[in-house]
């Protein structure tokens, strides 16, 4: 179970690493001359942000959107998109006079 460290801003988890790992992240830490756990940090964020953790995360939200019956049918996904092109050569068009 996660822990609810909300007031410190921060928590504690134990993870075990294989060794590689371990010194990847200390060639990496000492080249920026910043700790192992900033490093682990920052690889961990970008994993959640703009990684897989990201589109698990996209994924398990439309998922509850199914579930929850909000869908968009192809032909009003399609129409949608035709207001969207239109819109853009319409303001091109305009832009050019």
């Amino acid at each position: 179970m996660p822990n609810d460290n909300s007031n410190t801003g921060s928590g504690h988890i134990s993870v075990r690493v294989p060794s590689d790992v371990v010194a990847a992240l200390d060639r990496i830490a000492a080249a920026l001359e910043r700790p192992r756990s900033w490093v682990i940090v920052r690889a961990l964020r970008q994993y959640i942000e703009d990684g897989e953790g990201a589109e698990i995360e996209e994924d398990t939200e439309s998922l509850a959107e199914l579930d929850r019956g909000e869908i968009v049918t192809a032909e009003e996904a399609h129409r949608r998109i035709r207001r969207i092109i239109d819109a853009s050569e319409e303001t091109g068009r305009s832009e050019k006079e």
